[in-house]
């Protein structure tokens, strides 16, 4: 049995035994790569485009998903089979890959799944990773799984693993036959932002991201495309208000629906259907009837189509519609446009930063149990040094309510819970004047 190990082990290292490692370090990774037992005989795999019909789900985890969140961890296994279905992990995103894939395994496992990491990532520097993404060993290991789960970290990593120079390796090509036959793919963070045709690879902050621009290759790259050419999704989204960065990129990308999934939350696609699950939720952006103008010289939007989705719902990506949870529907109906509508709120909020963490779907929930028609807010960096030629750029945002705006809430379970379906975002790009402030002085 070690003889097989070492062997695989072997033929996936450089061939230098000083990079390879100490040895109990090599048997320590290798265990992780022999195929299950009864495994089918390696056949060549075939080139799979974006976009070809998939059986399967995609289920894209926000980050930050804890150790003991049941519903996300368990609901992946029992979409792949329930219990004693086979998983592999791919920790290639990570810095630690070989803990990462490991820890996930073990959440796998505790909900009935058999899972193993594969030793299949840049940083395991004694791998030679041309060889182990057409390795047959590891090729038939994940074409004989029923769900597959890449860990957080460097996005850039996993596509420049699986599809380097924008080529399938044989080993995404598996992945996809896994996909196409119903199986699960399923990934947190880095391995949610990999999920659409265009990802971020390395953008700068979302007040940067906003002002532009927006390069090939640096900022944006191409994903792997498991939801296929029509959805753009991002992940950490509203508890870092990843919105500011996601409608630029849709704008320049041709991109119509943007999915963004909170921290600790998952969305589950199926064709057109999406579900939330767990934590936070997850942010539905529509540019399908937006404008812009293009001669103010910077980002602007006129009516961007918010949908935010709490857990429990589902949204038709075909229909534009949502589904609210059972939960929501036992609760209150909040239709701004109905002679019944009675609002919990009449305040008038202002957000300093509509950027900071959960500031929109603050303003949101707000707005759609409010007697007020619109919130507005502000996003700028303070920071931006004076040689920058865009210090003073800073954007406006107005969030306000159309004939189709709806809501739903439900103290069902503890604590206050909204859905809300169609409120409007304008974005204006505004000059902010410098200094900021100055020292108070009696007059």
């Amino acid at each position: 049995m070690h003889s097989r190990l070492n062997a695989l082990f072997a033929s996936l290292c450089l061939g230098a035994a000083a990079l390879c490692g100490p040895a109990a370090r090599a048997e320590s990774l290798t265990s992780q790569a022999v195929p299950s037992a009864g495994a089918r005989a390696a056949a060549p795999s075939r080139e799979v485009k974006i976009g070809e019909p998939a059986k399967g789900y995609a289920v894209i985890v926000g980050g930050a998903l804890t150790a003991d969140n049941d519903e996300v961890w368990g609901r992946m296994v029992a979409l792949s089979g329930g219990k004693g279905a086979r998983w592999v992990v791919f920790g290639t995103a990570s810095e630690t890959p070989d803990r990462a894939g490991r820890r996930a395994a073990e959440m796998l496992e505790k909900r009935g799944a058999i899972a193993e990491p594969l030793p299949v990532a840049p940083l395991f520097r004694w791998v030679d990773l041309t060889r182990a993404v057409r390795d047959p060993q590891l090729l038939d290991q994940v074409r004989n799984a029923d769900g597959i789960f890449f860990t957080g970290g460097a996005q850039e990593r996993i596509v420049d693993t699986f599809k380097p120079g924008g080529q399938n390796t044989p080993m995404l090509n598996v992945i996809w036959e896994v996909y196409r036959r119903g199986g699960v793919v399923a990934g947190t963070s880095a391995g949610a932002a990999i999920m659409s045709t265009i990802m971020f690879r390395d953008p700068k902050s979302v007040i940067a991201t906003m002002k532009g621009p927006l390069r090939d290759g640096k900022e944006i790259d191409h994903g792997l495309g498991f939801v296929g050419p029509n959805l753009f999704v991002d992940q950490h989204f509203l508890k870092r208000g990843r919105f500011g960065r996601m409608i630029p990129l849709m704008l320049a990308k041709g991109y119509k629906l943007g999915l963004g999934v909170d921290e600790n939350s998952a969305a589950i696609v199926q064709g057109d259907m999406v579900e939330v699950i767990g934590g936070k939720g997850a942010l539905l952006v529509d540019l399908n009837d937006v404008k812009t103008e293009p001669n103010v010289g910077a980002l602007n939007v006129i009516g961007a189509r918010l949908t935010y989705l709490d857990k429990g719902d589902r949204f038709d990506l075909g229909l534009r519609r949502i589904e609210p949870s059972d939960r929501k529907l036992r609760g209150q109906y909040l239709d701004p446009n109905s002679p019944g509508y009675k609002p919990s709120y009449d305040t008038d909020p202002f957000y300093i930063d509509m950027l900071g963490e959960l500031a929109l779907i603050n303003a949101m929930t707000f707005l759609i149990d409010s007697a007020r028609a619109e919130v507005r807010g502000l996003s700028f960096d303070p920071k931006s040094p004076s040689n920058d030629p865009l210090a003073d750029l800073g954007f406006s945002f107005r969030l306000y309510k159309g004939k189709d705006s709806l809501g739903w809430y439900s103290d069902e379970s503890g604590g206050e819970e909204y859905s809300v379906a169609n409120l409007y975002l304008d974005i204006t790009p505004v000059r902010i004047s410098r200094p900021l402030f100055a020292p108070w002085t009696k007059r």
